[in-house]
């Protein structure tokens, strides 16, 4: 597999983990099935780690899987260093700089940084698993939409 071939696979697999985890994150996270894991983190938790962990410890071994299958199938690998990315990408953006669950402060700068960290601030917004908006992670919509969209919902 070309360099060009292999790269473009990683970064197609890491626009595509994005669509996948909006899509996990809106219909099972926030569902009666995987609301059980993804409320910790909606409410404070004490400790290096919260229940909603299991997801990306779920999603750690598909990219284990995908890097095993890549010994015979050379994209897998490649779509397997995709998804390694995107978790390093979750891990800093999200965990780091929107949650600040690193020992220590960061500040955030840049227009898309912050907008980021207010869609996300949005999100958490609502405590429960109803009326949430902004699902992304690595993308956020406009700020102003997200405002009017949440409190459409909640009227």
């Amino acid at each position: 597999m070309s360099w060009y071939a292999a790269t473009a696979v990683v970064f197609a697999s890491v626009i595509g983990m994005e669509i996948f985890a909006w899509a996990i994150h809106k219909y099972v996270m926030h569902s009666k099935w995987g609301w059980g894991w993804h409320e910790s983190h909606h409410t404070d938790t004490h400790g290096p780690f919260e229940r909603n962990d299991l997801y990306a410890v779920c999603f750690s071994v598909i990219a284990a899987g995908l890097f095993i299958w890549g010994m015979s199938w050379p994209p897998a690998f490649f779509i397997g260093v995709g998804l390694s990315v995107y978790g390093l990408l979750y891990a800093f953006v999200h965990d780091g700089l929107v949650h600040q669950r690193w020992p220590f402060f960061v500040k955030v700068r840049g227009k898309y940084m912050k907008r980021l960290v207010q869609a996300h601030r949005i999100h958490h917004a609502t405590h429960g698993r109803d009326g949430a908006v902004s699902f992304g992670f690595l993308y956020a919509e406009d700020v102003r939409k997200l405002k009017a969209r949440l409190k459409s919902k909640q009227a």
